[in-house]
């Protein structure tokens, strides 16, 4: 609850609530002041803060759906990328060198195209080299037998039984993004002390 009078943000002098110009959270004794502190570099810098705020507000609204389930997606990847970042890739059993733009990608055993309920199923995604991902389209045969290795056989047969039909909305590709990228920061931070 406010008080009976507030402290001008400008002159300092304290002025009864109800004569009060506002401006967010400011509160100004006149509309000159209001302007004058506006002009000010204190003002200038609150004053760009706000408009930074907006902007950033105003563009997560204007995202689609798409663009949700790309963020999501990465999200997803990179805490993935982080989990697995001790592991060969899944495929080939190789562990190739770090090289700029990265060696190892997040492969889905049951393709987003063919599956695309479980993209964001964290069994049917695991560490695996670029040759194996992209050139050998997934190399599936061998990431089927290394797969039954990590998982055990009856979450592998669970992943080739399912066959759902999952519409995500966007409420859930936002909390998907939270979710993941809140996990990464945090088994980042245990993984510096260690």
């Amino acid at each position: 609850m406010l008080g009976k009078n507030r402290k001008c943000s400008h002159c300092g002098k304290k002025v009864p609530v109800d004569s009060v110009v506002r401006s967010g959270l400011r509160a100004f004794c006149s509309v000159e002041h209001l302007m004058e502190f506006t002009k000010s570099e204190a003002g200038q810098k609150i004053v760009k803060k706000a408009i930074l705020q907006d902007t950033r507000e105003q563009k997560i609204k204007m995202r689609s759906k798409s663009d949700w389930m790309k963020l999501a997606q990465a999200a997803v990847n990179q805490w993935v990328r982080f989990r697995d970042r001790d592991k060969p890739c899944i495929s080939c059993g190789s562990a190739p060198a770090q090289k700029r733009g990265g060696t190892m990608d997040a492969g889905h055993y049951r393709s987003r195209g063919a599956a695309g309920h479980l993209r964001f199923n964290t069994n049917n995604i695991h560490a695996q080299c670029v040759k194996c991902n992209r050139h050998l389209s997934g190399n599936v045969v061998e990431f089927r037998i290394n797969l039954i290795r990590r998982i055990g056989e009856d979450k592998v047969q669970q992943l080739e039984a399912d066959n759902s039909i999952r519409n995500f909305d966007v409420d859930y590709l936002q909390r998907i993004t939270t979710i993941f990228k809140k996990r990464l920061r945090i088994e980042k931070k245990i993984a510096d002390k260690c």
